[in-house]
């Protein structure tokens, strides 16, 4: 069983902006391979699905991102989920928008969300893909990465959302290995 996360913040109002990524994503992907976030649990809507053989669950927390690690750890726990098993979709402020990186394990960077699911998994080791979404050094933190795209950043992040649909099929098929091989540009 496999665990795919899309990390934002619930609300018509957080809708297409930079901290939404992860969910932006997850909505594609679950357009894609016929998913419907149909079911809710522990503060979180999401859908699941045998693909391949294997139960793979797509999650949008219902908490704010800060508080996303306490959805993934009811999870976890209630399907007992194994963290190899978990894969966390989320903004980047320290990578150009257009970009992303696959990661084993790594930091929280900063990033709230991540700092909380390192505490409720208490492991920096699950995987994840770093989407970026560039900084504004001229803007509150806050208040950028709750800002919506413009049109041109818009257009690169309908590239990059191609390319995690292409991504998180090859995630089904190859070993996580292959797949950053395969996607990770230097």
């Amino acid at each position: 069983m496999r665990l795919i996360v899309g990390l934002g913040n619930p609300g018509r109002e957080y809708d297409n902006t930079r901290h939404n990524m992860g969910f932006m994503v997850v909505d594609e992907l679950s357009k894609k391979w016929g998913f419907d976030f149909n079911k809710k649990k522990f503060d979180g809507v999401y859908g699941e699905k045998i693909i391949n053989g294997e139960k793979i669950i797509i999650l949008k927390p219902q908490k704010f991102i800060n508080l996303s690690g306490e959805v993934i750890r009811k999870f976890v726990d209630y399907f007992k989920i194994d963290i190899d098993d978990i894969l966390v979709i989320h903004d980047d402020l320290d990578t150009p928008i257009g970009k992303y990186k696959l990661r084993y394990q790594g930091s929280s960077g900063g990033h709230n969300g991540l700092k909380n699911i390192e505490l409720n998994l208490a492991t920096r080791n699950y995987k994840r893909i770093k989407i970026g979404i560039s900084n504004n050094k001229k803007m509150d933190t806050k208040d950028y990465v709750l800002g919506k795209f413009n049109k041109e950043d818009q257009t690169l992040v309908n590239r990059v959302i191609d390319d995690m649909i292409m991504i998180l099929n090859d995630y089904l098929v190859l070993s996580f290995d292959n797949v950053m091989n395969k996607y990770n540009k230097k």
